[in-house]
């Protein structure tokens, strides 16, 4: 099945090159079926870009999914051309009183700022709050991730010596739960971040489990005791060359970069770098959709409460 997005939204034309299945609103009307409804608080500066990657990979699915896109009042986009926004793009105020399948909250360019000299650090508290009683599931990406667990378990984020930067070896620690459900014993993930979280502070928190790690990444994914909240520290959406843009960007800049770890031939970036996560982010977010927003989401979404949860579904203990 196809993913159901706004029509004429730059995305498409891509996906449809790469033979991506997607639906425009018109055709998606014409169908009896109650499409999941996906809402993505888009934080990251080129919007255009993380819209394509997400959209990728959630177009994966048997499942039809229709998308509200989102971003923050309280801080105004450089990067993304205004007319984009106002055409696809709605705030808090205008989604506020709906209710969503699932979320998907991205990664922003502030991780070395304190959370709260961010600039849209209260509005996002609020958005927060709010998609624990009007979103099914929500699934955060790296500094949205870190952001989340700091407001709701007060769970620190720590600088790095330098910055996480490469594809990692990853590996999973409760192999029942659904989220990592086709996984190989070992699978990559892209990490590009300056900060990190710490199992000694996550296993302070009965609520958290920790799914997955990586011995030179760190924490990769955690959950909370009702399978609704999902915290993933790295990139899996990240495209083969969006290492590349960034190391390109920091070398022309002047500023101190490793070579991405593990990511082109005998680290030599004159070569076309190596894809090793998309099979492994292909499942994770079609995982997501199936086993964490479709199989527990109520057909009727205003019965939807904070109270819900899919402990039922694959087991209590976590």
């Amino acid at each position: 099945m196809p993913i159901k997005i706004p029509n004429n939204l730059p995305a498409v034309n891509i996906l449809e090159k790469e033979n991506i299945f997607t639906m425009d609103e018109d055709r998606a009307y014409s169908q009896d079926i109650r499409p999941l409804r996906i809402l993505l608080l888009n934080l990251m500066p080129t919007k255009i870009v993380t819209e394509t990657q997400l959209l990728r990979l959630l177009g994966n699915s048997p499942l039809q999914v229709e998308f509200d896109f989102m971003y923050t009042t309280t801080y105004e986009p450089k990067n993304t051309p205004h007319e984009h926004l106002v055409k696809f793009y709605e705030t808090f105020g205008a989604v506020k009183n709906r209710k969503y399948d699932g979320m998907i909250i991205t990664g922003a360019p502030v991780e070395q700022i304190p959370f709260e000299e961010v600039d849209y650090w209260d509005e996002l508290c609020e958005i927060m709050d709010w998609s624990r009683t009007n979103v099914y599931s929500t699934l955060h990406i790296c500094w949205g991730a870190q952001a989340a667990l700091y407001h709701h378990y007060g769970i620190p984020k720590y600088d790095l010596p330098k910055k996480m930067f490469g594809v990692f070896p990853h590996t999973v620690n409760i192999k029942e739960k659904m989220l990592f459900r086709g996984f190989d014993d070992i699978f990559y993930v892209p990490h590009s971040r300056h900060t990190e979280v710490r199992r000694k502070d996550i296993e302070k928190v009965s609520e958290l489990c920790i799914l997955s790690e990586s011995e030179e990444a760190g924490i990769y994914a955690i959950t909370d005791k009702k399978h609704r909240d999902l915290f993933i520290t790295g990139h899996s959406e990240y495209d083969p060359l969006t290492l590349k843009t960034e190391y390109d960007r920091d070398v022309l800049q002047g500023l101190p970069i490793n070579i991405p770890a593990n990511y082109y031939p005998n680290d030599d970036p004159a070569q076309v770098p190596v894809v090793r996560w998309r099979s492994a982010a292909n499942l994770l977010f079609s995982n997501w959709l199936n086993y964490y927003v479709y199989q527990g989401t109520p057909f009727d979404l205003e019965k939807l409460t904070d109270s819900d949860d899919l402990s039922g579904l694959y087991g209590a203990g976590i």
